[in-house]
């Protein structure tokens, strides 16, 4: 079965989280502080839906500097947590399905089906922009991969048990 790891890997993702809206943070995510604050006052549910929409599809998207990405053979993140920035390439990647729901006025509960390289990070940055606000990234949590779903995923206990009945 590892052969066929990379296969796997190349499978569509599907993840859900929590979106903030309103304020930005330099990683894109709670890794670091809020730092810009924006009014949210003028976004109604509809502008939600309406922008949500138009991330679906093929698109050119620019990786957080806060990544894994190499630059001249040093990771991203380091040169950026040193106070640099990076210039980040854009990267192609296609966003399959977006769906978000407001859960409070200042928060989306949001399920995204996206290719392999997609930074969710920075599609909840680049929604804030496209609000005309800004948001970041407040949890994550990868639910499926291809075929392969969280919600059929044994336990450690229930694999234990497996492992034990035979």
């Amino acid at each position: 079965m590892t052969k066929i790891i990379e296969e796997i890997q190349e499978q569509p993702k599907t993840y859900s989280g929590i979106i903030k809206l309103g304020a930005t943070t330099a990683s894109y995510d709670l890794e670091s502080e809020p730092d810009t604050f924006f009014p949210i006052d003028h976004i109604t549910d509809e502008l939600i839906q309406t922008t949500i929409g138009g991330f679906v599809g093929e698109q050119d998207q620019i990786p957080p500097i806060f990544s894994a990405k190499m630059i001249n053979g040093t990771r991203a993140y380091e040169l950026a947590r040193k106070g640099e920035v990076p210039v980040m390439n854009p990267k192609k990647i296609e966003i399959f399905e977006f769906m978000a729901n407001r859960t409070s006025e200042d928060e989306l509960s949001f399920i995204v089906k996206c290719t392999k390289g997609t930074y969710i990070r920075s599609l909840a940055h680049d929604l804030g922009l496209a609000l005309k606000s800004g948001a970041y990234l407040a949890s994550l949590r990868r639910d499926g991969i291809g075929n392969y779903n969280l919600s059929e995923a044994f336990t450690v206990a229930g694999f234990e048990a497996s492992l034990a009945g035979h």
